[in-house]
């Protein structure tokens, strides 16, 4: 089992919080909590982030999805953040931050709504990017609003992938229509003809999605946004799933349908390495100086 570290943030710092018993997982620290709105990310070079404002710029659009009138205290946070990942022992860290809808201090000992937890990040093994992963099919999940990164959704989500157990990597969400818009927690991807699709609407603007759809204009990759019937996959050159621990890992099968020759493709290693070039010069400690 990962260690985990779950802290309160506060005006005065970090209020270390007592792990449930049994958790393995974020998902495990938040039971019985008033769930809110959520950001997970990961650190590179051990204390520092990529787009780290991207994910504070989404967590306060949540917010108002929802319909709250509180502000995000971005320096706080980000002391925390900082704070929380220097001082971990292991090399690079997962991190979730959580706003919580109301205080809990009957649970929690403490008035705040802020909540961190940081473990050691496990990122996918270099075998995944050379080989490719499958994916199955979510049926009976999605999300109610996929612009807002709700901690209701991850709990559902929770609960999904542990009553399936099928031999897959992810799972995709499709629309009514029978297209597909996203993973349960990554961005989907297809390339056909040199093209790279993805859904551009109902599904949540991954940071991943966002630096992904600036790099492949600029490599001269066009790029649509539409999402790709299931039933059209075999018609895909390749396939990929974006994320923040993932950055574009590439996508071989969905379901019984294979993509393209079954092996991942020049596309996804050209964006890929993009990707890796535009992270070298982007990451950024959460506290600046």
């Amino acid at each position: 089992m990962r260690p985990l570290r779950f802290f309160a943030v506060t005006a005065v710092g970090l209020t270390p919080l007592p792990i449930p018993e049994g958790a393995a997982q974020f998902d495990d620290l938040l039971a019985g909590l008033p769930l809110g709105v959520y950001s997970a990310l990961r650190t590179f070079a051990h204390n520092q982030f990529l787009y780290l404002d991207a994910h504070l710029a989404r967590t306060e659009q949540s917010m108002r999805l929802l319909g709250w009138a509180d502000e995000l205290d971005r320096a706080m946070l980000c002391a925390a953040l900082h704070e929380a990942v220097t001082a971990v022992p292991w090399a690079d860290s997962r991190v979730r931050f959580d706003i919580l809808a109301r205080p809990a201090p009957d649970k929690l000992g403490t008035d705040g709504r802020v909540l961190l937890a940081v473990t050691p990040l496990i990122p996918p093994p270099a075998a995944y990017y050379e080989n490719g992963v499958a994916v199955g099919i979510a049926k009976g999940l999605e999300r109610e609003n996929p612009l807002a990164k709700t901690a209701v959704y991850t709990q559902r989500r929770a609960q999904f992938l542990a009553a399936h157990h099928e031999d897959v990597y992810e799972y995709l969400l499709l629309d009514g229509a029978g297209r597909i818009l996203e993973g349960t927690g990554t961005n989907f991807w297809g390339v056909r003809d040199g093209a790279l699709y993805t859904a551009g609407e109902g599904v949540l603007e991954g940071i991943t999605r966002k630096i992904i759809l600036q790099l492949a204009p600029a490599l001269g990759i066009p790029v649509h946004l539409e999402a790709i019937p299931l039933a059209a996959v075999g018609t895909l050159d390749e396939a990929a799933l974006s994320g923040s621990s993932r950055a574009y890992l590439p996508v071989v099968r969905v379901g019984e349908q294979v993509v393209g020759n079954g092996r991942p493709g020049p596309i996804g290693r050209q964006i890929l390495a993009a990707y890796n070039e535009f992270l070298a010069r982007e990451i950024r400690p959460a506290l600046n100086g």
